[in-house]
């Protein structure tokens, strides 16, 4: 096959995300070579910057807590998904979301037979929609344990940053968050210096979450002989015969053919900073709002269409939503300002003044909400409203004020503060009997003990350590009453675009005509999710990366299920 290829291997992957690394550690596990084509000088993709969550149901560390679950469980709560959309979503057939339970499991099962050390997700990450049939109120994530980046040798600096580089485990970062609410937040915290100075004097470097997951499966695919290439975009798909046959790129500035005899693998991202594709997709929404790595550009979802691959569910995003305080561009990460609003004493309204939807859930749906309710009534942006209750216990962005309001915010006109609700209305240009009459309604709900609008704080997820604060007796609800009362914008961002080429179970790119493209195979966001239009839970993103880029593997590799 070397004719017309300057080189040629027997797997190609475009992108570095989750689902490139497991794949790699397939075929490498299967005596294949392996290139990992990445168009960035870092490794990593997005799941190297988020939380590295996995949504992997009847997993081993749920079996070894004695947590009950089952593929029946799973596949009746994914169809109930479904059913609440409303909608067919192509990227998410039976078989496709059957395929994902069934063979999920078994890559976790696969990478920790690798050395890749994984653990069970945070009590604070049940499904989000726990009120449905076969969902789980405790967590169904996986996620890894902290890495020493030390341990990727000379390539220690090559992979993509994390959100949190210390010693810490999510389940601590969260609790500690908590700081004066949690009388053991001063005891983790302590606990995290301490390991921090111990690691300097030994000339460890710790990461935890996305960057912890992509770290070490990343030492595992280079001690099994991955050729990792940085900074090499791919800029075409060689398809003949209607197949996959290799990618175009550059080296040293010159073309270059990689030929692929098994199979190419796409896992490059979606199209987070690509703002003409967001403007035909996703309209009102900002890429200078999304928190994906500048890689992120849809590159490959154009390319995917252009040789027939069949796009869908390209106007959802995983929505995060922000809060844009001064500087929030130069920002690494943004504050999720959703874990602010769904706090006690604090609501979300539209422009007009309105509360418009349950604060808490899933952020996929609190940004939908937004974007929807803005068709009809201005709500990009919305206004979290808080009140001094909340300051003394809370921060806004990641800003204890309750000592003051900084500066900077005053002068850049971002946050509003008043004594009265009809001031902070007047202010945000609302008006003050409508914002009054909102105010009210929440705090006679918390007078009864139950959101009769929309049920915030029913769910499991709206009480947990992301959302509300487990630690409060209030939880997720408090009334808006105690002066000062202060305001601030909320947008729809998000963490990744959620739509692309439609794959089938084997992970093979599909057509338009039902046919595929054999040889090629897709995961991640650059796919149509198999989640559909919704967000099953935390990790709904990167478990589906991860274990299509298993799927693909074997299938390119003629691996049965007893190898």
């Amino acid at each position: 096959m070397s004719d017309g290829f300057d080189e040629v291997f027997d797997w190609v992957v475009v992108g570095s995300g989750a689902g490139a690394f497991s794949s790699a550690l397939v075929m490498l596990k299967a005596k294949r070579s392996v290139v990992v084509l990445e168009k960035t000088a870092l490794a990593g993709g997005t799941t190297a910057k988020s939380g590295g969550v996995m949504w992997i149901p009847n997993n081993r560390f749920m079996r070894e807590e004695g947590v009950p679950d089952s593929t029946e469980a799973a596949m009746t709560y994914l169809d109930a998904l479904q059913a609440l959309d409303g909608g067919v979503a192509p990227g998410s057939t039976p078989d496709k979301r059957l395929a994902y339970v069934t063979q999920a499991p078994r890559a976790v099962d696969f990478l920790v037979e690798q050395g890749v050390a994984l653990e069970r997700g945070p009590r604070f990450y049940p499904d989000y929609y726990d009120e449905l049939p076969g969902s789980c109120k405790t967590s169904r994530t996986v996620v890894a344990k902290p890495f020493n980046l030390k341990e990727l040798g000379p390539l220690h600096d090559k992979l993509r940053p994390g959100f949190a580089p210390f010693h810490a485990k999510l389940v601590e970062g969260m609790e500690a968050g908590h700081s004066r609410t949690n009388p053991k937040a001063k005891r983790i915290l302590a606990r995290i210096a301490f390991r921090t100075v111990i690691d300097k004097l030994l000339g460890r470097k710790f990461t935890t979450a996305g960057a912890a997951l992509q770290g070490r499966m990343l030492k595992a695919a280079l001690a099994a002989g991955v050729d990792l290439r940085l900074d090499t975009p791919v800029d075409g798909l060689i398809i003949e015969d209607g197949s996959a046959r290799g990618v175009t790129t550059l080296r040293d500035g010159k073309p270059w053919r990689i030929g692929a005899r098994l199979g190419v693998l796409i896992n490059a991202g979606g199209f987070g900073h690509n703002q003409e594709m967001r403007d035909k997709y996703l309209p009102g929404t900002r890429a200078d709002w999304s928190q994906t790595p500048e890689g992120d550009t849809g590159d490959m979802h154009l390319e995917l269409e252009r040789i027939g691959g069949s796009l869908a569910q390209m106007d959802q995003m995983v929505g995060f939503p922000i809060t844009p305080s001064p500087g929030y561009e130069k920002r690494y990460v943004m504050p999720n300002v959703q874990g602010s609003v769904a706090k006690p004493h604090a609501i979300l309204v539209d422009q007009s003044g309105v509360r418009y939807m349950n604060e808490g859930g899933s952020y996929e749906l609190f940004c939908e909400t937004m974007l929807k309710r803005g068709k009809t009534v201005p709500a990009v942006p919305s206004y979290g409203v808080f009140d001094s209750q909340y300051t003394a216990l809370y921060k806004i962005s990641d800003r204890f004020i309750d000592k003051g309001v900084p500066a900077e915010w005053l002068s850049a006109g971002y946050i509003k503060q008043a004594d009265t609700i009809e001031d902070l209305a007047a202010q945000l240009s609302i008006d003050p009997a409508t914002l009054a009459a909102t105010v009210a309604r929440w705090n006679g709900f918390i007078a009864n003990g139950r959101d009769e609008d929309f049920a915030r704080g029913e769910r499991q997820f709206d009480n947990c350590g992301f959302m509300g604060d487990p630690f409060s007796e209030a939880s997720s609800l408090g009334t808006v009453a105690r002066a000062p009362f202060f305001a601030v914008p909320v947008v729809p961002g998000d963490v990744s675009t959620y739509g692309g080429v439609v794959t089938n179970p084997d992970g093979l790119v599909v057509k338009a005509d039902g046919s595929v493209i054999h040889g090629l195979y897709a995961t991640g966001t650059t796919t149509a999710s198999v989640m559909g239009n919704v967000y099953a839970g935390a990790g709904s993103s990167i478990g589906p990366s991860m274990t299509f880029g298993y799927i693909a593997a074997r299938h390119a590799a003629g691996i049965n299920e007893a190898a």
